[in-house]
């Protein structure tokens, strides 16, 4: 099947995944309750009450309820969030692009020293290289995410106050515009060094400890694509050519091993995207984690439903674009055979 019929198709199964997706998720959240709470106030009469549950539905069948739901998300009603008090559309993009651009920075990170340090460890297998690699994927993959943001704000935070809490000094970024939302973006669009180095600072610690355990994990893989990669007949057969040793590892060896990582990097990424829930409350980013955090603890269901609906279409996305890269990587591969 050819590259474009499949993207086709799984672009045409989105909806109907998605729609899915929120139908169980709508479901489950109205059997842990009314959503009524986000709404009312102390002061209410239950008299008030229940005319706040009429008034949304919220004394109908969940299925009713449901179907009002689904005509407000149609018209780009995503309902109230009781967290942030407003309207969760006008909340929700700053809170993506937070997370995103968090993500987006820690998978840099884990892919760029992942796939070095895999390559080096997998050419030198058993020795010095290879067990220190190992040891560091062990290590990545058994910290507790939390406990390794604690363990670097420590002293790059409390003591030598490098690199400060939250996304950025409110003063600096008030100065420029934000077309994008990805403040280090925005600062280099706006040509302000001081906006970029703050947006920088931030972002560094955060992006650090959630790309640590995905970069472990990506190690992890590349080392054993390069040791299997390493005993093919190809790679003799280019060494058995003159071909200088760099060239072989990095085009021959190297490429051929990063076709199963990649899918290894497509799933990493949906994992900083929830592992960015303790990583945003630690260092307090203003981010979905932090968000639907704070959604759960106060019962604000449309906030978690919109939080749901946003991470089941990137997880779409990402798998999505995983698909397409393993099939231009390794053109054997038949999609959706």
């Amino acid at each position: 099947m050819q590259v474009r019929d499949y993207l086709i198709r799984r672009l045409i199964l989105l909806p109907f995944i998605m729609l899915g997706v929120s139908v169980i998720v709508f479901t489950l959240t109205r059997f842990t309750g009314s959503p009524v709470g986000i709404y009312a106030t102390p002061n209410m009469t239950p008299d008030e009450v229940a005319a706040l549950e009429a008034r949304y539905l919220l004394d109908q069948p969940i299925p009713v309820q449901y179907a009002a739901w689904l005509g407000g998300l149609l018209r780009g009603d995503l309902g109230w969030s009781g967290v942030s008090v407003a309207p969760v559309t006008e909340v929700i993009g700053d809170k993506i692009t937070a997370t995103l651009e968090l993500a987006i920075a820690a998978g840099l990170i884990a892919i760029m020293a992942g796939v070095a340090l895999g390559t080096i460890a997998g050419v030198r297998r058993n020795r010095g290289p290879d067990h220190a690699a190992r040891l560091f994927s062990i290590l990545g993959a058994s910290t507790p995410t939390f406990w390794f943001g604690l363990l670097l704000l420590v002293p790059f935070y409390l003591w030598l106050d490098w690199f400060p809490l939250g996304r950025s000094t409110t003063e600096i970024f008030a100065g420029i515009d934000h077309p994008t939302g990805l403040y280090t973006i925005d600062a280099i669009l706006a040509g302000s060094p001081e906006a970029l180095w703050d947006a920088v600072r931030h972002l560094i610690l955060p992006a650090v400890v959630l790309g640590f355990g995905a970069m472990a994990i990506i190690v992890r893989m590349m080392r054993s694509s390069m040791v299997e990669a390493m005993s093919e007949e190809y790679v003799d057969a280019a060494r058995a050519k003159g071909l200088p040793e760099r060239v072989v590892i990095r085009r021959h060896a190297r490429r051929n091993a990063f076709v199963p990582t990649t899918t290894v990097i497509g799933l990493s990424f949906g994992f900083l995207l929830q592992g960015s829930v303790a990583v945003e409350l630690i260092f307090r980013w203003p981010g979905l984690g932090q968000w639907v955090t704070s959604a759960i603890l106060s019962g604000d269901q449309a906030t978690i439903m919109a939080y749901v609906l946003i991470t089941a279409a990137i997880f779409m996305v990402v798998n999505l674009a995983v698909d397409i890269a393993y099939a231009y990587l390794d053109r054997r591969v038949v999609l959706g055979g």
